[in-house]
């Protein structure tokens, strides 16, 4: 492996976060010559990042550990219009209103990774929306938009797999690109920022703002992104039966965080503890060499340091607790998720695949009934594979909950209320 002169890119590149750089060598010479500023874009499309976006926003933890500035640059402005990047259809258009309230609940997730201040390495916080929305569009259009050619923009993947499979895209989509071009020259004026960070797909979008940026600003800014990270089995990272895996605890609970990561494939588990932890590379190596059953202790330790990084420790280790003693001392733990039930719906009888897909251990009824008649589903660890089976109050164990699960990993609790 080549010789690097910066701690960031040396960390990024030890650790399996490079996957292409403009000119790594002269982005190299900068890191080490002094604190570099860099960003990563986020949309406010929702109230929560996902495991997805994690990658990109270890990076901004990297480079400020590494003694440079993060900018988290908000979307407020694009989230009007909408990243084509590998969708198929158009977003949906949110208010104002509801951009705003995205942006500060996502900001709370940032605050575990990154410390914002005005220090000359602490985080900031920007939202395009700042310098997007007064735009007047015919100068925006003859200043910018004149360095884009049509034909450059048609070769994009983003635009043309919509025109290749006939699916619609909107001329506000389109504009996307430029705008994000935009933001990376805003930045690089308003706060010296050179380095513009993000997934592989957004590589295109990324040399169009180093581009713009030599054009109108002439600046030398950089690109970096990371690799599509998928499991060792070929599956695309994050996906799971019920859905994204949400960085937020009112959206995805810590203890399915924390249970997501044990779950980890044995051949995957030194790749996630370099990618999604903190640990030192030399407890990574040996944790990644061990094999057989003690695999698993190297799966739990990965599960608390990416649960204490998101969630912090006192919640890694109220998830790892639970997850003793519902799998190893076969008791019920209070920290499984849980969902309230009025207790006149017990006493009513409720249907088994319904219960289930209420307590989230499944996507849809559907989902529950396959997962039932599959041999899937237990109530309070007796296996059940009637899927329209009455679940009433006479299903309340003595804890005061009725336990159920699916599959042998995943476990919730229904409270009576």
């Amino acid at each position: 492996m080549p010789e690097y002169k910066s701690d960031f890119i040396q960390t990024l590149v030890a650790r399996g976060y490079l996957h292409q750089c403009t000119n790594l060598e002269a982005l190299d010479a900068r890191a080490a010559d002094g604190s570099i500023t860099a960003y990563v874009g986020y949309d406010a499309t929702a109230d929560s990042l996902h495991i997805g976006n994690l990658v990109s926003i270890m990076m901004l933890h990297w480079l400020q550990k590494t003694g440079h500035q993060p900018i988290v640059l908000m979307g407020g402005g694009t989230t009007k219009v909408g990243d084509p990047s590998g969708k198929d259809t158009t977003r949906q258009i949110l208010t104002d209103e509801e951009i705003a309230a995205n942006i500060s609940s996502i900001r709370q997730t940032f605050d575990s990774f990154v410390n914002f201040g005005s220090g000359t390495t602490d985080a900031i916080l920007v939202n395009n929306a700042e310098w997007l929305d007064p735009l007047k569009y015919i100068p925006m259009l003859r200043n910018v938009g004149r360095h884009f050619t049509i034909n450059w923009m048609l070769t994009y993947d983003s635009v043309k797999l919509r025109l290749e499979r006939e699916q619609p895209m909107t001329f506000l989509e389109f504009n996307y690109m430029i705008l994000q071009a935009y933001d990376f020259v805003e930045l690089a004026q308003k706060h010296d920022c050179v380095l513009q960070m993000g997934g592989s797909d957004q590589w295109g979008n990324i040399i169009n703002g180093i581009d713009l940026g030599r054009r109108v600003a002439e600046k030398e800014l950089f690109g970096l992104t990371t690799p599509l990270i998928t499991t060792a089995s070929g599956a695309k990272m994050g996906k799971t039966a019920e859905g994204a895996v949400w960085l937020k605890a009112d959206r995805f609970a810590p203890y399915d965080y924390w249970q997501f990561w044990r779950n980890t494939e044995d051949a995957d588990v030194g790749r996630f503890l370099r990618l999604f932890t903190d640990l030192p590379l030399e407890e990574v190596k040996r944790l990644e060499a061990l094999e057989g059953a003690e695999i698993n202790d190297a799966k739990k330790i990965l599960a608390n340091a990416a649960t204490n990084l998101l969630h912090g420790a006192d919640t890694a280790k109220q998830a790892a607790e639970t997850a003793q003693k519902t799998f190893e001392a076969g008791v019920t733990a209070d920290g499984l998720p849980t969902t309230e039930l009025p207790t006149e719906e017990l006493e009513a009888g409720i249907a088994l695949f319904a219960l289930m897909a209420r307590a989230g251990l499944a996507a849809t009824n559907s989902e529950a009934r396959r997962l039932i008649k599959g041999g899937g589903a237990r109530i309070n660890d007796t296996l059940v594979n009637n899927e329209t089976h009455e679940v009433g109050t006479d299903a309340i164990n003595s804890d005061g909950v009725i336990k159920l699960s699916a599959g042998k990993k995943r476990h919730a609790l229904i409270r009576p209320i």
